[in-house]
C-alpha cells in the first residue's frame, strides 16, 4: 500500500505540472543546457535520422548507450522516461500480437526489437535535446537558423502552455465529476467506473478547446499591440535579439566527440 501510495502521489496532476515545468526550465546548469541551439539542432538532427538507416544490431546498441548516457546527462525527468517506455512496450507489443494474429510466429521477435533499438535512440535523442532547452532558447535557436518568427514564437508558446492547459484541463474534469454522478457499482473489471471516466474525460476537451481559442486571440491581441509582427520580420530586431548567440569551442568538441564516436562504433563493430 506503501508503494501504492508513492506511485499514484507521482501521477498526480500537480506532479506532472512540475516535471513539465522542470523539464521547460529546470536543467539550465547541465553541460547540454549551455550548448548553442544549433549545435543541438545539428546533433539531433543526426541522431534524429541516421538510425533509419542502420541494420547493424551492435552499431545500434552502441548509439542506444551513447543516447542513455546524454539523457542522464540532461537530467531528463523521470516521469518522462517512464512515459516513453510505455510507448515502446506498448507499440512493440502491439505489432508483436498483430504479427502472431496473422500468422507470425516468435522469428518476429528480433525485427521488432531492431525496431525498438531505433525508436529508442530517436526518442531519447529528442528527448535530451528539447530537455536542454527552455521555449526561451529554442525559439531564440529557430530564429537564427532562418524560421519564420510567426513559426518559432508558436513552438515556444506551446512549449510555455503546457503546464497551464494541463491545469485547466484537470479543473475542467473535476468540475464534470461535481455535477455528475459515478456508477454505484463499479461492475465487472471495473468497466462500469472506467466508462464513467473516459466520459468525462472526453467531455472536458470541448470546454478546454473553447478556453485555449480564447487565450490565444487574447495573446495574439497583446501582441499585436506590442508590435510583434513587426518585430517578426525586422532584420535589425533579429539581429539585437541574436546578437549573443555564438558557437564556442565546446560546441564543436561535442560535435566532433559525438562523430568520432559514431565512426568508432562502424570501425569497431
Amino acid at each position: 500500500m506503501e508503494y501504492t501510495r508513492k506511485f499514484s502521489d507521482k501521477l498526480s496532476v500537480e506532479q506532472v505540472k512540475i516535471e513539465l515545468l522542470n523539464t521547460a526550465y529546470g536543467n539550465g546548469d547541465t553541460f547540454l543546457a549551455k550548448l548553442d541551439p544549433r549545435t543541438l539542432f545539428l546533433w539531433y538532427l543526426f541522431f534524429g535520422i541516421f538510425p533509419w538507416f542502420i541494420h547493424n544490431v551492435s552499431v545500434l546498441v552502441g548509439m542506444f548507450i551513447f543516447m542513455v548516457v546524454t539523457t542522464y546527462v540532461a537530467k531528463v525527468s523521470p516521469l518522462i522516461i517512464f512515459i516513453l517506455c510505455l510507448g515502446l512496450l506498448g507499440q512493440g507489443g502491439y505489432l508483436l500480437i498483430v504479427s502472431l494474429f496473422f500468422g507470425g510466429d516468435l522469428s518476429a521477435l528480433l525485427p521488432l526489437l531492431v525496431l525498438t533499438i531505433k525508436l529508442s535512440v530517436i526518442s531519447l535523442a529528442s528527448i535530451t535535446v528539447f530537455c536542454s532547452m527552455n521555449p526561451d532558447k529554442l525559439s531564440d535557436g529557430l530564429l537564427k537558423i532562418k524560421v519564420p518568427g510567426q513559426v518559432s514564437f508558436s513552438i515556444s508558446y506551446g512549449y510555455r502552455m503546457l503546464p497551464t492547459l494541463l491545469e485547466e484541463y484537470h479543473h475542467v474534469f473535476q468540475s464534470f465529476r461535481l455535477r455528475g454522478k459515478a456508477p454505484e457499482k463499479h461492475g465487472f473489471l471495473y468497466i462500469k467506473t472506467i466508462g464513467y471516466f473516459v466520459k468525462i474525460a472526453m467531455l472536458s476537451f470541448y470546454p478546454l478547446l473553447l478556453s485555449t481559442a480564447k487565450r490565444a486571440r487574447t495573446t495574439v491581441e497583446a501582441l499585436e499591440t506590442k508590435g510583434s509582427m513587426y518585430g517578426f520580420n525586422h532584420p535589425e530586431v533579429k539581429r539585437l535579439k541574436l546578437a549573443g548567440m555564438k558557437m564556442k569551442r565546446k560546441d564543436y568538441l561535442f560535435l566532433v566527440g559525438s562523430s568520432l564516436y559514431v565512426v568508432g562504433l562502424f570501425l569497431l563493430l
